[in-house]
């Protein structure tokens, strides 16, 4: 029997990944089975379980590559000397995290915050993946409290206020907006940088 090729195995595997996280960008994870998936990309369950044992396995392996090409987003920015602003570094690298697979948007929401969504939702059932989560931001946050440490050593920050306690803030407006995206109807991508300008201009009364 012919060898298979490593090519053809991450090919195929790349070929079934895909395939499910098409199907969970449509239905979600809860209404999305394995029958679902086997349809989507053609193979038989022969095939696609000799990579996947199942589906909490496929959720797995897609959040986790989704959360570090986040990371990688954020990491890319920390290495910039001083970092742009706030409004400006947030809002060019969230409208890198939308552009994620724009295959695999629906009805014309872009799929990283569905999957953000439903990822959140399934943690509190699937400890494994809330372990994940938890790997995947904290990975983030030590990019981001690099980010700050730039802005403070810059003098553009304060400096009384932790790096961290920045980091996390700066992390849950992403959140929340990713949020927004997904669940509410035009909600502008600008809105966030524009958003945090506004919040900086603040200045003492009077």
């Amino acid at each position: 029997m012919a060898r298979v090729s490593q090519e053809h195995l991450d090919a195929r595997r790349r070929q079934i990944l895909d395939g499910a996280a098409l199907c969970f960008a449509r239905n979600g994870f809860h209404a999305t089975s394995m029958q679902d998936v086997l349809k989507e990309v053609g193979l038989s369950a022969g095939a696609v379980y000799r990579y996947f044992s199942g589906k909490d396995e496929l959720i797995h392996a897609i959040v986790s590559e989704v959360l570090g090409e986040i990371r990688a987003i954020f990491e890319e920015a920390a290495r910039q000397t001083p970092p742009p602003p706030p409004d400006v570094l947030v809002g060019h690298a969230f409208g890198q995290v939308l552009g994620l697979r724009p295959e695999l948007a629906q009805d014309g929401r872009a799929y990283f915050p569905r999957l953000l969504v439903q990822a959140w939702t399934e943690t509190l059932r699937n400890d494994e993946l809330r372990a994940l989560i938890q790997g995947g931001y904290d990975g983030v946050r030590a990019a981001w409290v690099r980010i700050v440490e730039g802005y403070q050593a810059a003098g553009m920050m304060r400096a009384d206020v932790s790096a961290d306690r920045v980091a996390r803030t700066m992390i849950a407006v992403a959140q929340g907006f990713a949020a927004q995206v997904a669940l509410i109807d035009d909600v502008p991508v600008d809105a966030l940088g524009d958003g945090l300008r506004g919040l900086m201009s603040m200045g003492e009364p009077g």
